[in-house]
């Protein structure tokens, strides 16, 4: 069988122009554009200093003073990569110009109505948007998809996500001035693969919870599942308070089908920031063999080579290669509806038994 691990790339790359210098953008972006060749040819950040020190880190020739100035010189075929704060990129779409190729950092604002602000400017300035969900670009994703496409593990009926780890949120500290956390800024990476593979759920039962060591945070805990009827299990569980060391903190993506089942690690969360190594397993059965799991090398990690896919899958729909667009902006916004559903799930409470 024939694990592909890697996304489909553009027959001439185009020059990206980063819209923000923040610690995605050093940490996943650029070392992920650096990786496959993609060329940055200029970035613009409120901050200048934290600009030009990116510049000079990753050999970027231009640091526009402006976000007008980096729109008026950016080169004619040029992509916006923007990776800025969710409440500033409706602000950032709206003054592109019209027609231009965006990737907008997820999340796609930071509720519902956001993202539909977001989404109407996109239509009415046609631009070919699409949002960063790049969990779906993981090399051992990608992998896992491949081997569904291919009906290696038969009928898909059951997804389960369970991240249980030790998050230290305090190196973000605008998270605890913020009324929504763990969903629409973590989480919405696992919605959103859901969705890859099944599409939308019809609904959502859900609760979010806040942690003892994180008192002033809204919630960094949940649960969540995805309704696709009596047939199909769709389950999230993330739990980022596991402060009890690294033996017993996991963090997986599991598919179950009707001939085997897929499993891949999401190294990434665990030990974070260090991180691990992302992992792919899979048990194929046919009738009357063991089940044994063999194990498959992954072709890098989430971070950074799941940020290749993204910027790859839009420049391939920009020049036409592709007539897919993964991560759209109309399909964010359905990821983003499902986001808002789980909250509105968790708000209204659950089912109160009759004690009496």
């Amino acid at each position: 069988m024939d694990i592909r691990q890697q996304p489909e790339f553009p027959r001439v790359p185009r020059p990206i122009v980063a819209i923000g210098a923040g610690g995605i953008v050093r940490d996943a972006h650029l070392p992920a554009y650096a990786k496959c060749g993609f060329s940055v040819a200029g970035v613009y950040d409120p901050d200048q200093e934290k600009a030009r020190a990116l510049a000079h880190d990753f050999g970027i020739e231009v640091v526009y003073k402006s976000l007008p100035e980096a729109i008026a010189r950016a080169p004619k075929s040029a992509v916006f990569d923007v990776a800025t704060p969710a409440t500033a990129v409706a602000d950032i779409a709206r003054a592109l110009p019209d027609g231009a190729a965006a990737l907008l950092q997820k999340p796609m604002g930071e509720n519902l109505e956001q993202a539909r602000e977001i989404r109407d400017i996109c239509r009415e300035k046609k631009l070919k948007a699409a949002v960063n969900f790049q969990l779906r670009f993981a090399p051992n994703n990608i992998g896992a998809r491949s081997m569904i496409d291919q009906g290696a593990i038969g009928e898909l009926h059951d997804i389960d996500i369970n991240v249980n780890v030790h998050m230290p949120w305090h190196l973000w500290g605008w998270l605890a001035e913020i009324p929504r956390v763990e969903i629409v800024y973590h989480s919405i990476h696992y919605v959103d693969l859901v969705r890859s593979f099944l599409g939308n759920p019809r609904g959502v039962y859900a609760r979010t919870t806040k942690h003892p060591s994180a008192p002033h945070m809204a919630a960094t805990r949940s649960s969540m599942i995805l309704d696709y009827g009596e047939n199909v299990r769709a389950n999230i569980t993330t739990n980022h308070g596991h402060d009890f060391g690294d033996k017993h903190q996991w963090a997986y993506v599991k598919w179950e089908g009707t001939k085997g089942a897929v499993r891949t690690q999401i190294g990434v969360v665990l030990d974070y920031p260090k991180g691990r190594p992302d992992e792919l397993e899979y048990c194929i059965v046919a009738e009357g063999d063991e089940r044994e799991w063999v194990r498959a090398q992954p072709e890098g990690n989430w971070y950074p080579d799941a940020f290749v896919g993204t910027m790859a899958s839009l420049q391939c729909y920009v020049e036409g290669s592709s007539n897919l667009l993964p991560t759209s902006i109309e399909d964010a916004y359905h990821t983003m509806a499902v986001v808002e559903a789980a909250y509105e799930s968790s708000a209204a409470g659950g089912t109160a038994p009759e004690y009496g």
